[in-house]
């Protein structure tokens, strides 16, 4: 966890995208776009066909106060096609729980649903929160990919170490969600003392 605290209003009047992937952590991303809407960020979730098995977009809906987008051919605002200028407008995206599967298609170039679309074409900052079996994150496929992102200027928070769905106990637990929140606040906070057209700074996966 970084040393720095984040200014206690980087969420502000802010636009935050919360893109969840499919896995079983999903669930505590509800807790996540909370923490955030309480602080004052504009929250617009994006999910993966994937995520709708583990969480029902109502609950973020909900939680948010806004449309969930699900589909890149249904338009929630017909003048943003493919919801490219959501990313303009937005501060940071953050994709939560972060799989293998979405690290490999963005490293890849790979872009075919609405999440891996938005998060290619993304004018905004990208982090990613790992969760997946501990096998999976030691993967050197799954390290590699994550390198790679890492070196084009993405940044990552977590995975931390513990109890896994899979009864498996090491790296690969999502980070608690009040850990997200206050590093994505410190990443906003740096950006805005450095600068908006200042270089995203990475640092390696975890």
């Amino acid at each position: 966890m970084s040393s720095e605290a984040p200014n206690p209003d980087a969420f502000k009047a802010r636009e935050i995208i919360v893109a969840v992937c499919g896995g079983i952590a999903a669930y505590k991303i509800a807790d996540v776009v909370s923490k955030l809407a309480q602080a004052g960020a504009g929250v617009t979730v994006v999910m993966t066909t994937d995520a709708q098995r583990f969480v029902a977009p109502l609950t973020f809906q909900a939680l948010s106060g806004r449309p969930v987008l699900v589909d890149a051919y249904n338009l929630v605002d017909s003048a943003d096609p493919q919801h490219i200028g959501l990313t303009e407008r937005a501060a940071a995206m953050l994709v939560a729980p972060a799989t293998a599967n979405i690290i490999g298609k963005v490293a890849g170039g790979i872009c075919d649903d609405l999440v891996s679309l938005m998060v290619l074409a993304a004018a905004c900052p990208v982090v990613f929160a790992p969760a997946m079996n501990n096998r999976m994150w030691a993967n050197a496929i799954v390290q590699a990919n994550s390198a790679k992102l890492c070196e084009n200027g993405h940044h990552f928070i977590g995975p931390d170490s513990g109890w896994l769905a899979c009864r498996n106990v090491g790296p690969g637990r999502l980070a608690e969600p009040a850990r997200i929140v206050e590093e994505l606040g410190v990443i906003l906070s740096q950006r805005e003392s450095k600068g908006k057209r200042d270089p995203w700074r990475p640092e390696p996966p975890r």
